[in-house]
């Protein structure tokens, strides 16, 4: 394929934006290449700059279930955006919105919109230090929850160690209420509580991690967490950033069959475009500014554009339940020809799914948590990458990311993905 417009673009974005990118994974640094620009999307594709065409295994890191431009969607847009953007003030679609969240997930009562996943963890887990009076989070290794700086953190050296700053410019005392546990540890959470479980305020986890790769909750781990955070006075907050709507539409806590105290959302509850919400029980909601004194502001928070797109979004897959069993159907046909080919070619690689969401790792661990998922090779990971994407498939540029199916895939593009896949296993099988 021809990138040389790409190519141009991107060395002038360099002098003008850090690395060149405005969020570090699309640098393409992982798999060692430039990452081509993107013109247009429809459907199941994308388009770049230099003209190529490629299936969309990204859809925008998730929130375009639906596909690209979703007719639906782009004439909700375009009527509302005939009235105005923004007007820092309320708007109907946000109830509207509201409603439809509160009536899809019985975990919530009351939301507040905020304006990315980010600002969602970040918020609620204010909310929980507020609501219960207390200073410490527990998070677990290799969940991800935005880039604020209290959750901006790696492993400490051992058991009930606070984490350490995972990044220049965040303060070791602005972590030091943070603790790390290690996913799917039952043991290691009751000993974490045992020790300071007066002083925990809440729990936040990715009920299916998606930046380590797909990394499910184990059910016995999740109901036990469920227990524990109960047992102690804590909050257990869902971070359904990713799987909201996406795993399921009442998500992942449906699944699991588990009901948090808060749940953050992001990505599909804005059709593609910037927003963040969290919600929860209302006696906790309640202590929300302006009623109660837990703070939080945004200018552009229910912007009427990010709500219409994603009201109509979450309308279509509510009145359409037959396009999550269509999702699931595509992500286990492309995860069991995958399966199929690295048997025959002799590769070792593990695979995890969850309905829609699914990841390919290269290495022979069964991946549970973090340690087993840095056991990947990603460099077979990064050769698979650029063989795919030179045949017209777009996958995440990471070894640590989800693959997403959306709703304008058809089987005839999972076949095509599966021809390039055998082809790009090839060549990985080369190096092995």
């Amino acid at each position: 394929m021809n990138y040389t417009k790409s190519k141009e673009l991107f060395e002038k974005a360099k002098g003008l934006i850090p690395g060149g990118v405005n969020s570090p994974v699309r640098a393409f640094s992982s798999v060692k290449m430039d990452p081509p620009f993107i013109k247009k999307g429809e459907g199941a594709y994308i388009y770049d700059e230099d003209g190529n065409k490629y299936i969309d295994f990204v859809g925008s890191w998730g929130p375009l279930i639906l596909g690209h431009c979703h007719p639906e969607v782009v004439k909700a847009l375009k009527e509302v955006v005939e009235m105005g953007t923004s007007f820092g003030a309320p708007t109907e679609i946000e109830t509207k919105m509201a409603e439809l969240m509160v009536e899809a997930i019985p975990s919530l009562e009351m939301v507040r919109m905020v304006n990315s996943g980010t600002e969602a963890t970040m918020t609620a887990l204010r909310l929980a230090r507020g609501y219960t009076g207390r200073s410490k989070i527990v998070k677990f290794n290799g969940n991800y929850h935005g880039h604020s700086d209290s959750l901006l953190i790696k492993a400490g050296s051992g058991l009930l160690t606070h984490g350490v700053p995972n990044s220049p410019g965040v303060p070791e005392d602005v972590v030091k209420n943070t603790i790390i546990a290690r996913f799917n540890d039952i043991e290691e959470i009751e000993e974490i509580f045992k020790a300071q479980g007066r002083d925990i305020a809440a729990v936040i986890v990715e009920p299916v991690a998606g930046n380590m790769g797909v990394v499910p909750m184990d059910g016995e781990f999740a109901h036990r967490l469920r227990e524990i955070t109960e047992e102690h006075g804590s909050l257990l907050v869902m971070d359904e950033v990713m799987t909201g709507f996406r795993v399921a539409f009442e998500g992942a806590q449906k699944l699991y069959d588990i009901t948090p105290d808060l749940t953050c959302y992001s990505k599909i509850i804005g059709g593609g475009l910037p927003v963040g919400a969290f919600g929860g029980k209302k006696e906790i909601m309640e202590k929300m500014s302006p009623i109660g004194p837990v703070y939080q502001a945004g200018t552009l928070s229910g912007n009427p554009l990010a709500m219409t797109a994603g009201y109509t979004t979450l309308k279509i897959l509510r009145d359409n339940p037959d396009i999550y069993t269509e999702l699931s159907k595509k992500a286990e046909m492309l995860e069991d020809g995958l399966k199929q080919q690295v048997q025959e070619l002799g590769i070792q690689a593990s695979f995890n799914r969850v309905s829609s969401m699914l990841c390919m790792f290269f290495t022979d661990q069964e991946v549970v948590d973090f340690e087993t998922a840095t056991t990947a090779d990603t460099e077979k990971y990064a050769i698979f990458f650029r063989e795919m994407l030179s045949r017209g498939i777009y996958l995440a540029p990471s070894q640590f990311e989800a693959t997403f199916i959306n709703a304008a895939m058809t089987e005839e593009d999972i076949k095509a993905t599966l021809e390039a896949s055998y082809e790009a296993l090839k060549a990985v099988k080369q190096v092995q």
